[in-house]
């Protein structure tokens, strides 16, 4: 199989494209150029989040300080937690997604390559929708929860809730379209004896996630939309004051906001799924409960919404119930760790980068997960609620949680994506940096939260006896930011002067270590066959008696393949411009009517052009000479 993909590369390498330079970036419609812009983008992102997450550190590192103003502290407050929520995390498990889910699965690209592009744009033009509000008057400072009635135009003056509303409904059109699009390549475009229980799990939580946004989007962009219309035509969907009830909205945010949770969680999960068993030289024990235990997740995830409302007043009976709930969910989390740490007991166990980072995905999400369990429980939930302890246990799950994660899945993939290694030697000392930074920035939130702050307060009073923990809290911020320095060092060192990977640098189970490193444009020369749960192991090694693997001869397999035509769809314009017509269409309606119009056109022009766009370029067959 690998010998024919390579064979086959110096043929349909010369394929003549459409554009080049700036504008094949623009008009690509290939997937892992769409993953690569997904992942550059959401750094940038990063880079953006962590800026406003310093300068709220630096303004509570000591009582009464003037680094910002209370409404400056208050927009960064919420744009810090919008932009790593829809413009990072998910973003960066994006990539992972666009990138790697066809070479997993033996496809060629994703099932609908175009829908492909047009997610990206969209996902692009809404963070800078959303953020467009810095420029025009301020940012929105309700908080990322958009909590009625402060989000009324009676309390939010200005454009910025609107440009916030504007940027998460064309964020979720974004979203939207790639998952249906992973849901087909999933599900219609497996290798041949490739069956679903011979899935990745890293496919399997994509799968899952997947399904989770088809599912919990249109549930915020409902509550979004009635919300815009309350700002701007006078409805009273969230109006208080004309008689609606208050908690309609925290209904609708967190009946989004916490299968949110498991979108933001599963996509890291499956990369720590795929990074042990290599680094541990053993099968990922109890494949079967581990997938499983991620759509156990998926599916009770939809039933815990309202342990977020506590201390709202719902009840004993709906508190129970939801105590209960959200107990049992820790029940399929701990399964998953469990099955982690029995990858890794008795295997030869390798400490790369990606492996430390793994590791620290694990032991981070216990903590988190452990403090959530404090949260199941009401009465405990009321004296936290509201706390630092709350901003400690977010931050552990999510940021100790998805970014180790995915920087797991960053060093352990990087060799595939761009064909040379990151220097391993900065890597383990981004990574020691980074946790250790992680855990002096966040875990003196649980102390300042049982002590008594409240989040979101941008000051205190030096009477209060919390600044020796604030000010302890921000020096980790800095370590953090030197660690994502040294990271952004070795990605530029290892670009110009880096090892060059080859096919296998790990010496990996699943299909994408068998073709070249990067991946030509068509992926696999041949359409492998598919006949064990890790595929590209199973055409490495037999095994023993005792179980240890006994290398196969290479080569002989891949003897019978024979030339194959290849049909590759082209590059495109239309997905950049209906993408760019949807947003000025939602921009229009903040600034003038006529832009809306123009967005319309540039919208139904490129519909229509796009349905009539050949789908492929000519179809490619190998010279006699290339074999």
């Amino acid at each position: 199989m690998a010998t024919a993909n390579q064979m086959l590369g110096g043929v349909l390498a010369k394929r003549p494209v459409s554009a080049t330079g700036v504008m094949s970036w623009i008009t690509t419609i290939d997937h892992k150029r769409i993953g690569i812009l997904y992942g550059v983008t959401a750094f940038i992102f990063f880079i953006l989040g962590g800026v406003e997450a310093l300068l709220m550190r630096l303004q509570l590192s000591s009582p009464e300080a003037g680094v910002v103003s209370a409404e400056v502290y208050s927009q960064m407050f919420t744009m810090h937690g919008t932009t790593m929520i829809f413009l990072v995390v998910m973003p960066m498990g994006a990539a992972f997604f666009n990138f790697m889910i066809p070479l997993m699965i033996g496809a060629r690209d994703v099932a609908f390559p175009r829908l492909n592009a047009f997610s990206y744009w969209t996902f692009l033009f809404g963070a800078i929708l959303l953020n467009v509000s810095f420029l025009t008057g301020g940012a929105p400072n309700v908080g990322w929860f958009g909590y009625s009635p402060l989000t009324n135009d009676t309390f939010a003056i200005g454009r910025g809730v609107d440009y916030w509303i504007l940027g998460l409904q064309v964020l979720g059109i974004s979203s939207l379209a790639a998952a249906f699009n992973f849901i087909v390549t999933i599900i219609n475009m497996r290798a041949p004896g490739m069956s679903m229980m011979k899935l990745p799990v890293f496919v399997w939580m994509t799968l899952i996630v997947s399904f989770l946004l088809v599912l919990a989007f249109p549930v915020l962009t409902v509550a979004i939309t009635l919300l815009l219309f309350d700002r701007l035509f006078g409805t009273a969907f969230f109006d208080t004051g004309a008689g609606a009830n208050p908690l309609i909205w925290q209904h609708f945010f967190w009946a989004f906001g916490h299968p949110e949770v498991y979108i933001l969680i599963l996509p890291a999960m499956g990369i720590v799924s795929e990074v042990l068993p290599v680094f541990s030289k053993k099968p990922l024990f109890g494949y079967t409960v581990v997938v499983f235990s991620g759509v156990l997740i998926g599916l009770m995830g939809w039933g815990v919404w309202s342990h977020h409302m506590f201390t709202v007043g719902l009840g004993p009976v709906a508190n129970s119930a939801f105590a209960l709930i959200t107990m049992f969910i820790a029940v399929p989390t701990g399964i998953k760790i469990f099955n982690w740490i029995g990858t890794m007991w008795g295997g030869s166990v390798k400490f790369t980068t990606a492996m430390l980072f793994a590791i620290g995905f694990i032991a981070m999400f216990i903590i988190g997960g452990l403090s959530g369990v404090m949260h199941a429980v009401a009465p405990s939930d009321t004296q936290q609620s509201d706390t630092y302890f709350v901003v400690a246990h977010l931050h552990y799950v999510l940021f100790g949680g998805s970014i180790l994660g995915l920087f797991a899945g960053i060093y352990y993939w990087w060799p595939k994506i761009t064909g040379r290694l990151l220097n391993e030697l900065m890597g383990k000392a981004q990574f020691w940096l980074f946790f250790i930074g992680f855990n002096v920035t966040f875990f003196p939130m649980h102390f300042l939260g049982m002590d008594g702050m409240p989040r979101r307060v941008y000051t205190y009073s030096a009477d209060q006896g919390w600044e020796f923990w604030n000010a302890f809290s921000t020096v980790g911020v800095f370590l953090i930011g030197i660690s994502l320095i040294l990271f952004i060092h070795n990605v530029i060192h290892t670009n110009r002067k880096g090892e060059r990977a080859g096919n296998d640098p790990w010496n990996g189970r699943t299909l994408e270590w068998s073709i070249p490193s990067p991946p030509p444009e068509y992926n696999f020369a041949v359409i492998p066959t598919v006949k064990d749960r890790d595929a590209y192991w199973a055409e490495k090694y037999s095994e023993d008696p005792d179980g240890r693997p006994i290398p196969k001869v290479q080569g002989a397999a891949q003897a019978e393949e024979k030339p194959v035509k290849i049909h590759m769809p082209t590059p495109s314009y239309y997905p950049v411009l209906l993408a760019a017509g949807l947003t000025l269409i939602a921009g229009g309606l903040l600034s003038h009517i006529s832009v809306s119009v123009i967005g319309g056109i540039v919208s139904l022009a490129a519909i229509y052009s796009w349905a009539f766009e050949p789908a492929t370029a000519p179809e490619s067959t190998p010279s006699d000479g290339a074999y």
